[in-house]
C-alpha cells in the first residue's frame, strides 16, 4: 500500500537494495536517468522485481507525482559500472532519481512540465539535505558514456543551472554556435579532452565521453566531434 508523507513523496518501496547502511556523507551525487521504456507501469515495476537487479531512490511518473522506492541512506542498483573524477561504481557515492520517458529506443520525448517541476523540488531537497555540490547533479551518460544515453539531449540541464540545480557555461550561445564545426589543432583537441577529465568524465571512453559531453552541453548537435565550440565550452566550465 502507497503512503503520502513529505515533499509530496509515495513510498512504493523496492526491494533492490544493498542492506548495508550509509553514513550519509557518503553521498556526494545524484544522477538522473530515463526509464527507457515504454509503459511507466513496466518501468515501476522492473524497478521493483528481484530478478530485475535494478532500482533507484526516487521515480518520477508522466504525472510529477514521485514515488520514494528505496530510502535515502541505502545504495540503489541504478549507476551500474560507471565512474567520475576519482569515484568508481557510483552506487555507494549517489541518489538516484529515474524519470519516466521511453527513451531513445522507444520514441524519445521532452519531459514534460509536470515532471521538471518535480525534479526542481526533489533536487532542491536532496541537495540541501546532503549538501550536494551543483557540479555533481549528473546524468548516466556522464558517468557510464560507453553504455548510455540517458537523461539525453532533450534533458533541461540549461533550465536546471538556471535554478542552481546543475552546471552550465555562461557563454552567448549565438555567439559560440559560430564556431561550431570549426575545426581545432590536435593541440586544442588534447586540451579539450583534458578539459573534460578535469570536469570528471573517464579517461578509459574517448569518443564517448566526447557524445556525453555534447548530448549535455551542446545538445543540438551531437556528432563525437571535437570543434572549436566544444572547446570553449569546455574551458569556460572550467572557469
Amino acid at each position: 500500500m502507497s503512503l503520502k508523507i513529505g515533499l509530496n513523496l509515495i513510498k512504493h518501496y523496492s526491494i533492490n537494495f544493498s542492506l548495508l547502511k550509509r553514513n550519509n556523507k557518503l553521498i556526494k551525487f545524484i544522477i538522473i536517468h530515463y526509464t527507457g521504456m515504454k509503459k511507466q507501469s513496466n518501468a515501476i515495476k522492473k524497478l521493483c522485481n528481484q530478478k530485475s537487479k535494478v532500482s533507484s531512490h526516487y521515480f518520477i511518473k508522466n504525472n510529477g507525482e514521485i514515488l520514494n522506492l528505496v530510502p535515502d541512506l541505502f545504495e540503489a542498483w541504478h549507476a551500474g559500472k560507471s565512474r567520475w573524477g576519482k569515484y568508481n561504481m557510483l552506487n555507494k557515492y549517489s541518489i538516484g532519481v529515474e524519470i519516466q520517458n521511453p527513451g531513445h529506443d522507444n520514441g524519445y520525448k521532452k519531459f514534460n512540465a509536470k515532471q521538471i517541476f518535480s525534479l526542481k523540488k526533489l533536487l532542491n531537497y536532496l541537495m540541501k539535505k546532503f549538501k550536494i555540490n551543483k557540479k555533481n547533479i549528473l546524468g548516466h551518460s556522464d558517468i557510464a558514456p560507453n553504455r548510455k544515453k540517458d537523461p539525453g539531449e532533450k534533458f533541461p540541464w540549461k533550465y536546471l543551472a538556471k535554478n542552481n540545480l546543475a552546471s552550465w557555461h555562461n557563454m552567448n550561445e549565438k555567439i559560440i554556435k559560430k564556431y561550431r564545426k570549426e575545426k581545432i589543432s590536435s593541440k586544442d583537441e588534447s586540451i579539450f579532452i583534458k578539459n573534460l577529465y578535469k570536469f570528471g568524465y573517464s579517461r578509459f571512453y574517448k569518443k564517448d565521453i566526447v557524445k556525453a559531453f555534447q548530448r549535455k552541453f551542446r545538445q543540438d548537435l551531437i556528432d563525437g566531434k571535437i570543434d572549436k565550440e566544444c572547446l570553449i565550452i569546455s574551458k569556460n566550465l572550467l572557469k
